[in-house]
């Protein structure tokens, strides 16, 4: 009887949790009315080494700062009037680098907002993502991909897009009737909320649609 190959099993485990089956983002953009620009941080330490980083605190590692580098050429051309960014120091780094070829853009103060913050794994801050995928597939799986599921002392991504959705209405009441365009950096699960606000996804797609680390940005249009 052939036994399991630990190593193929752990190269199967580590792909499943590198971010490779991601969606297109939208490109919406106007000169008539405020486009926002939505981004996900590059990669950090915590990322690399696929560790919960939930509210903790992460660098960006180098390959994050290059990904950061390619948005940047990205939206170097871009009408950027506001960089709201989450206070959590991956998300602002990227901000910086992102607008770093931006030259109306890159001096603009950033401003940061807590409700655009990372989902809260709570108790499960610190631990391996890649350990519970080789114990327990389905248990990893419910943790990051439910719609509802709230870890210990943690947040659900329900919560998470409340919190964003609230985010972006004070939002949008603030840009509507103006042509002031904004910059939003901020993480994998609050990008989601962001997603379904914008997109209007159902539950289970929100829960389940990846967004690249870096490089791309998504763009939606604040009409009437």
């Amino acid at each position: 009887m052939t036994g399991v190959n630990p190593s193929a099993e752990l190269e199967e485990a580590k792909n499943l949790l590198n971010y490779k089956d991601v969606t297109e983002l939208p490109k919406q953009e106007s000169d008539e009315f405020p486009t926002i620009y939505i981004f996900r941080h590059g990669q950090t330490e915590d990322n690399e080494k696929y560790i919960f980083s939930g509210w903790r605190e992460s660098k960006l590692t180098k390959e994050g700062e290059e990904q950061s580098l390619i948005l940047a050429g990205k939206l170097k051309d871009k009408k950027i009037d506001r960089l709201i960014s989450s206070p959590q120091i991956r998300a602002v780094d990227t901000m910086k680098l992102a607008m770093s070829k931006n030259e109306s853009a890159k001096n603009i103060t950033i401003e940061t907002n807590e409700r655009i913050k990372e989902r809260s794994y709570g108790d499960l801050t610190g631990k391996s993502k890649l350990e519970i995928q080789l114990e327990d597939p389905k248990k990893l799986k419910k943790i990051r991909r439910s719609y509802d599921f709230v870890p210990p002392n943690g947040e659900s991504i329900e919560m998470v897009c409340k919190r964003v959705g609230e985010f972006c209405e004070d939002l949008i009441q603030s840009i509507k009737g103006t042509k002031t365009n904004v910059a939003i950096s901020c993480h994998g699960n609050s990008i989601r909320g962001f997603r379904k606000y914008f997109e209007h996804l159902g539950n289970t797609e929100t829960a389940e649609i990846e967004t690249p680390l870096g490089q791309d940005y998504a763009a939606y249009v604040i009409k009437g």
